[in-house]
């Protein structure tokens, strides 16, 4: 069941400032976030969502590499999927709020931060492999 048609609000934290590439996640054939952006400097992994208004129900940040994100100066929840370096979920964080630290284990590489609630919705849970795809320019 295709479930993208619920989640294709534009209006979010990267709705004006795609810069780069654009990645989507894929579980068992589903499209779970059509619009990924990467984290993989520096500036950005430190960046990430703060400052930033909720995401839209398409969008997510993908940080390259991290094993622990904290939720300081943050205005909204998420929802935190930690993967390894195969793309595996080790760790689901979800209804993760302002204030708080989230760790993925020894074994995360890598995390989506993801509208709460989407890894509810989507059935996200450790051992499952996700497909993280490029969008076309």
């Amino acid at each position: 069941m295709d479930h993208s048609h619920e989640h294709d609000s534009t209006d979010g934290a990267f709705a004006r400032e795609r810069d780069g590439a654009t990645f989507r996640i894929v579980l068992r054939g589903e499209v779970v976030t059509p619009t990924l952006v990467k984290a993989d400097t520096m500036w950005r992994r430190m960046r990430g969502l703060l400052g930033r208004g909720a995401l839209a129900p398409a969008e997510g940040l993908w940080i390259d590499p991290c094993n622990a994100i904290h939720m300081f100066f943050m205005r909204f929840p998420i929802d935190a999927v930690f993967l390894d370096e195969g793309m595996q979920v080790v760790r689901v964080h979800e209804d993760l709020r302002p204030w708080r630290m989230a760790r993925g284990g020894k074994h995360a590489h890598s995390v989506l931060e993801l509208p709460q609630g989407k890894a509810a919705f989507f059935n996200i849970r450790v051992g499952d492999r996700l497909q993280v795809l490029a969008n076309d320019a």
